[in-house]
């Protein structure tokens, strides 16, 4: 969950208390917001990066304090591509010009979100070469700021996504045109960072399974790309959906996500993360139990509610262990 609060890529002392408190509220893994592997791939100048070691380093005392209260610190690499160089939520979310103090966004081809961004500018190969690299790169020094897991955010009509979709790819080169062409980049920051991470350590990728839109990235695709991605050496896929068209048409419900991990996990043969408008503790119990994917992911229930995950295990009727020392004498838990 961006929270738009870093101070040229680096995480701030906001960022410290905001997922720490995640940590201490006992979920079981604590993920960064979306982090730029380049300048140009913040969605906003306020975003969090890893380009450089400065940054890297900043963000030391929130992994140090995420494991000091048992939890595991995870990383998400991204780029925004076409959907970048934006303002804050609370400020409108409004295109920064350059003489603002943005940047001109980047995308596989001058195909803008809307009306309202950008026209990026289309990369050239040797661009595509480059931030390959960059997501290496972004990946050794997250290793090196102590987290023991990376995501790579393939989702939500940002670079990756951009490449993978028929809505905003039109190239004509190796990466347009067919499935495995457009896939191509995505496959390649994959490999890329599966070899500068650590084999023991996982390696996450969050997609949008359909764009909801006819004509667009689809489910059929997804369960395709992810078998791909398997076979690149991802270890478990965060199944999100929509996020690269103002025309898509759905209306959320709860658990509506929970399908395409699903069907993912079973077609594609690999671990998957359930999240979208997961809320109650039963719930979130019963995905697991039924199958349906491995781990669950939450984002807007924790920010309403960071003690979440120890709640729920009181109310599931589990006995944990992990409440902070400090909170001990409010500790809830299961009768008997």
């Amino acid at each position: 969950m961006c929270q738009y609060s870093a101070e040229d890529g680096a995480p701030t002392q906001w960022h410290t208390v905001h997922l720490g408190t995640r940590a201490s509220g006992g979920a079981g893994l604590v993920m960064t917001e979306a982090t730029a592997v380049s300048p140009e791939g913040r969605i906003s100048p306020w975003d969090t990066g890893i380009w450089n070691d400065h940054q890297a380093e900043a963000f030391r005392p929130v992994t140090n304090f995420i494991r000091s209260q048992g939890a595991t610190p995870a990383m998400q690499l991204a780029h925004a591509g076409r959907k970048a160089s934006t303002a804050q939520p609370w400020n409108g979310g409004r295109l920064i010009s350059p003489d603002d103090g943005g940047w001109q966004p980047v995308g596989p081809s001058a195909l803008p979100f809307s009306e309202d961004l950008a026209v990026p500018r289309p990369l050239s190969t040797g661009e595509i070469e480059q931030l390959v690299e960059a997501w290496a790169a972004a990946a050794k020094r997250a290793l090196a700021a102590g987290f023991d897991v990376v995501e790579l955010h393939f989702a939500h009509g940002y670079l990756a996504h951009e490449f993978l979709s028929p809505l905003s790819n039109n190239r004509e080169d190796e990466y347009g045109g067919s499935l495995e062409s457009r896939a191509r980049f995505p496959l390649q920051v994959a490999r890329a960072v599966r070899d500068a991470w650590p084999a023991h350590l996982p390696l996450f990728v969050r997609i949008s399974a359909t764009e909801y839109v006819d004509g667009g990235w689809d489910l059929d695709d997804a369960i395709r790309f992810c078998g791909w991605l398997r076979d690149a050496g991802v270890d478990l896929i965060d199944t999100s959906s929509g996020g690269n068209s103002p025309l898509q048409t759905f209306t959320p419900f709860t658990g509506y996500q929970v399908p395409f991990a699903a069907a993912i996990r079973e077609q594609a043969q690999i671990a998957t993360g359930a999240v979208g408008m997961i809320t109650k503790p039963r719930q979130a119990e019963d995905i697991l139990q039924d199958g349906q994917a491995d781990a669950i992911f939450m984002g807007r229930e924790l920010l309403r509610n960071p003690y979440w995950p120890l709640q729920a295990a009181a109310e599931l009727g589990d006995r944990i262990d992990y409440w902070p020392s400090q909170y001990a004498r409010a500790a809830v838990y299961p009768e008997g």
